[in-house]
């Protein structure tokens, strides 16, 4: 289970800027600026295990310029309700290990967002990511009141397939041309989790099993 607080600094506004979310082995949060060391260096280190699944970097991707618009993008989306672009840092030693973002996160009658997430080399197949997983969706459908969150992946990462199912999350079908990966427009395989589902449907006959 996990829990959450706002950190208030001295005349700073109530915002979702300042959330911080914790379970047992993580503390996820807002970038900031003093994050810049820890997280390119991460990000260097990971490139050729990231860039198979992720947009190509753009040429300035690892500046200090670069992450300062990052950090003021993701501080301005969470404000405005609509994004959380959060970094996730393990205990003991407390050190970061990946992001994860709730994006597209629409109210009224959807009350549905969109996860992303990434994990450094070093740090996968450890349970991080399923840990932040749980976090995200715990916040999501409790103290936002969303419903709905959804996830896609490229039919190949056998990895993020087997987490998002591990998760509850369920298989719901193929977008055509959904995000461009590694420069490549690509189709991705959409999943889905409901809130108060206990359990996700299968993916279809006909897919490959997932580990």
């Amino acid at each position: 289970m996990s829990f959450f607080r706002w950190v208030l600094g001295g005349g700073q506004r109530r915002g979702a800027s300042s959330l911080v979310l914790h379970g047992e082995r993580l503390d996820l949060r807002l970038p900031r600026a003093d994050d810049f060391g820890e997280w390119m260096r991460l990000r260097r280190d990971s490139r050729n295990f990231l860039q198979p699944w992720e947009p190509r970097w753009p040429r300035d991707h690892l500046s200090p310029r670069s992450f300062r618009r990052r950090v003021r993008w993701a501080r301005a989306e969470a404000d405005a309700g609509r994004s959380l672009s959060l970094l996730i840092f393990a205990h003991g030693p407390h050190r970061m290990v990946g992001g994860i973002t709730l994006s597209n996160i629409r109210r009224g009658p959807s009350r549905s967002g969109t996860l992303g997430y990434w994990v450094g080399r070093e740090h996968a197949r450890k349970g991080y990511m399923r840990g932040a997983i749980g976090i995200v969706m715990d916040h999501a459908f409790g103290e936002m009141a969303l419903t709905r969150l959804e996830a896609a992946c490229l039919e190949e990462n056998v990895a993020s397939r087997s987490l998002l199912l591990a998760c509850g999350f369920g298989f719901e079908g193929i977008a055509r041309s959904y995000l461009e990966v590694d420069g490549a427009v690509r189709d991705h395989m959409l999943f889905a989790r409901v809130k108060g589902e206990d359990r996700a449907a299968p993916e279809p006959s006909g897919q490959a099993p997932v580990a």
